[in-house]
C-alpha cells in the first residue's frame, strides 16, 4: 500500500560526498518519522539519522557533523546529504518511514529497497 523508492548510492572516494533520496508513494495520510539506516554484512542494521514531523532530528554519533537529514513533505521525500565520507561509511543504506495511511489508522513502518554506498580509493 505504501512503497518507498530510494536512490543516490554509488562509489565515492574518501572525503567525497553523496546525497541519498527516498520517496514514498501510495496511500499516505501522514508520515510521522523519516529515518535512514545502514547495514554491512555480518552486522546489525543501525540507525543513522531520523527526522520527525515536528522537526526533531537525531544523528548517530559516528555521522554527527558530516551527514545532514532533511525532508520535503510536499514530495514525501527524505534526503541524506553525506559529506566527508569514510571507508567505514560503506554499507547498504535503507530508508524507513513511519506512516499512517488514514486519519484513523495506526502508524506502520515501511522500508526502501536499499542503495549501496561504497567509499573506497
Amino acid at each position: 500500500q505504501v512503497q518507498l523508492v530510494e536512490s543516490g548510492g554509488g562509489l565515492v572516494q574518501p572525503g567525497g560526498s553523496l546525497r541519498l533520496s527516498c520517496t514514498a508513494s501510495g496511500s499516505i495520510f501522514s508520515i510521522y518519522t523519516m529515518r535512514w539506516y545502514r547495514q554491512v554484512p555480518g552486522k546489525q542494521r543501525e540507525l543513522v539519522a531520523a527526522v520527525s514531523s515536528a522537526g526533531s532530528i537525531h544523528y548517530a554519533g559516528s555521522v554527527e557533523g558530516r551527514f545532514t537529514i532533511s525532508r520535503d513533505n510536499d514530495k514525501n521525500t527524505v534526503y541524506l546529504k553525506m559529506n566527508s565520507l569514510e571507508p567505514e561509511d560503506t554499507a547498504v543504506y535503507y530508508c524507513n518511514f513511519l506512516v499512517a495511511t488514514t486519519s484513523t489508522s495506526t502508524a506502520d513502518n515501511y522500508w526502501g529497497q536499499g542503495t549501496q554506498v561504497t567509499v573506497s580509493p
